[in-house]
């Protein structure tokens, strides 16, 4: 069934949807009156609907019935993600969405090759946050995970301090994340991924002074692209959101 995100809650037994997704609905799906879809409101409910009318660019639907969405895992994961080479970035934020991050920060380490100007990374982070939202929608996700503006090292590092555990993946070794993430309790959770090059030990040090751990995934060096995705499945395992 189609999955859609709407900006506002669903109050009267019918919604009229209209912009890109209306479009997407009638030309690209070419639904037709009687099918159904699934709409989802910014309080996370999860409305099945059916199609009543198609009429130019937009969308009627009758409102079936009402759910609260229980697709998120109930550990708030961020990604701090050191900008690789070419478009692996793409392939992180689709991958992590669908594993279930709920915010990416993108951001500028010392080894990062990567290093776009101001109005470039404006650019790229309309087009990730794209890749977000269809990634969300592919995986029935009840949030859109925010992308955020592109940030230093030394910034990724300061917001760390509101995560209740933060994990800095390492090459040159650390603890298990299953030693880290031992408290039932936790309920937020920051991992910082290297670029190509990795991290310098003073970049480690950093997050470690500021309350992180240096954590390991494992004897084998992993390609930029595939350590957050391995990093994320180990902590969603970690947390039985797996």
């Amino acid at each position: 069934m189609a999955w859609f995100f709407i900006n506002q809650n669903i109050i009267s037994d019918q919604y009229v949807i209209l912009g890109e997704d209306a479009k997407h609905i009638s030309k690209v799906l070419r639904m037709k009156k009687g099918e159904e879809l699934t709409l989802v409101t910014p309080d996370r409910i999860e409305c099945t609907c059916e199609v009543f009318s198609i009429n130019g660019d937009s969308v009627t639907v009758d409102v079936i019935s009402k759910k609260p969405c229980d697709n998120e895992p109930n550990v708030y994961v961020t990604l701090y993600q050191a900008l690789p080479k070419g478009d692996k970035m793409d392939y992180i934020i689709q991958k992590c969405v669908e594993l279930g991050i709920s915010k990416i920060v993108p951001m500028i380490s010392a080894r990062c090759v990567s290093r776009p100007d101001a109005k470039a990374l404006v650019k790229k982070r309309d087009r990730w946050q794209k890749i977000a939202l269809q990634a969300a929608m592919q995986s029935r996700r009840a949030i859109v995970p925010e992308v955020c503006n592109c940030v230093s090292f030394k910034n990724a590092a300061e917001l760390t301090k509101q995560n209740d555990k933060t994990i800095i993946f390492y090459e040159m070794g650390g603890e298990s994340v299953r030693n880290i993430l031992t408290d039932t309790k936790t309920k937020t959770v920051g991992m910082f991924i290297g670029s190509e090059g990795g991290f310098e030990q003073s970049e480690v040090d950093l997050v470690v002074n500021s309350g992180g751990t240096a954590a390991s995934l494992g004897k084998r060096i992993l390609r930029a692209e595939t350590a957050p995705l391995a990093a994320l499945s180990v902590i969603m395992y970690q947390t039985n959101n797996f």
